[in-house]
């Protein structure tokens, strides 16, 4: 479309050049032709048009209005006639850009349950049904139909039926999806991704699989932890729509986990982030297996140059015993719950260290307060 000119002031600009009219017709006879179906032009927005391409020397006022300022009529000027011939030839050759409003929501729609995604599209075939019925209803009551007219109509019924085709297409996928059987570690070792935020407790941690990838260093400033974060989650993505299209399983991304370890453990509690070394891990369903694993990185290759990629692979974790206990708070402020671990609840119980420090992080840290992050603090042990 020209700058110079709206789609609605292209449109009433069309009809006046068609012949002279006042509001009340303009407004008939976009009601008749379904230009609303197209073009968002209300009763009263047709005068404000006017008045605009009034101002602009595109349209006159015929003669004095007989019955107020709705029985005005307007007719094109010869620069009005000029210009909406050059727009038109302009916007016959333009492609419209999809701005429809719903790739909006589908691309916001994986934060909703699916029984809401589900819903929303179900109301949206049936809107697109009834306008497609009526706009049906508006080129049969005018038939026969100008050639123009009736292209018009054509379009309209075109561009609602593919919309209602991709509708329809895009719910029955979604019923599919939500058919496959998702595995999620949160609900399948429940124990074990849920704890208390006032006392230890004791969980038996069987053998679990991980995408995993080592490193060292403060986990705010570190570029070796953001690589390895990136390498993760590009791998598991990769990994999990993989699954979906070869085996019909499907899983879902599990939360961050990491493994914290240092020479001192005390370097923990004085929060000396440079000295600690990490592995960081996404748990994995039980059928995934080290071949997957490899195929998905080297797909993620093919895409992406991602420094930490090579060193990313498919581990087994064994944990045997632990304490568990849920912090709620900034990770800056586990400090006093560690200190209560090391030094009374762990020799109160005749318990000492048997593996790495192992944090849960079950919110998402770019998107919750510090205040509210919920992190899992484990620590596997034995018995002294």
């Amino acid at each position: 479309m020209t700058a110079e000119l709206t789609d609605g002031e292209l449109t009433v600009l069309g009809l006046l050049v068609e012949q002279p009219r006042h509001g009340y017709d303009l407004e008939r006879v976009i009601e008749e032709r379904g230009v609303r179906a197209w073009t968002a032009l209300g009763f009263s927005s047709i005068y404000y048009v006017l008045d605009k391409l009034a101002k602009r020397g595109l349209i006159e006022a015929t003669g004095a209005p007989a019955k107020g300022k709705a029985r005005v009529t307007f007719r094109a000027t010869a620069a009005g006639r000029d210009l909406c011939a050059a727009a038109t030839r302009e916007a016959l050759a333009t492609l419209t850009p999809a701005r429809a409003r719903v790739l909006i929501a589908m691309a916001n729609s994986p934060a909703l349950p699916e029984r809401d995604v589900t819903a929303g599209l179900t109301r949206r075939l049936a809107a697109l049904r009834a306008q497609l019925t009526e706009v049906r209803a508006a080129r049969s009551a005018q038939e026969p139909l100008p050639f123009a007219a009736s292209a018009i109509f054509d379009h309209s019924e075109a561009m609602l039926r593919a919309d209602v085709s991709w509708t329809e297409n895009t719910l029955g996928a979604l019923a599919k999806e939500t058919a496959v059987d998702k595995y999620d570690i949160k609900k399948a070792r429940k124990q074990l991704y849920s704890a208390p935020t006032k006392e230890f407790t004791v969980v038996e941690v069987p053998e679990l699989p991980y995408l995993a990838i080592d490193g060292r260093g403060d986990p705010n400033t570190s570029a070796a932890y953001a690589n390895a974060l990136e390498a993760l989650y590009s791998t598991a993505y990769t990994l999990k729509f993989a699954a979906k299209k070869d085996l019909g399983q499907d899983f879902v991304v599990g939360p961050l986990e990491g493994l914290w370890r240092a020479d001192d453990p005390e370097v923990f509690l004085s929060r000396r982030k440079e000295l600690w070394e990490w592995t960081m891990m996404l748990s994995l369903p039980p059928w995934v297996t080290g071949e997957m694993v490899r195929a998905a990185v080297e797909g993620v290759a093919k895409k992406k140059d991602l420094p930490a990629l090579g060193d990313l692979g498919l581990r087994t974790l064994a944990e045997g015993t632990c304490v568990q206990i849920l912090h709620i708070g900034s990770y800056d402020d586990e400090t006093p719950t560690l200190d209560r671990l090391h030094h009374q609840y762990l020799p109160e119980h005749g318990l000492t260290f048997n593996g790495d420090h192992h944090e849960i992080y079950l919110s998402d840290a770019r998107r919750t307060e510090p205040a509210k992050l919920k992190t899992i603090l484990r620590q596997p042990v034995k018995p002294t």
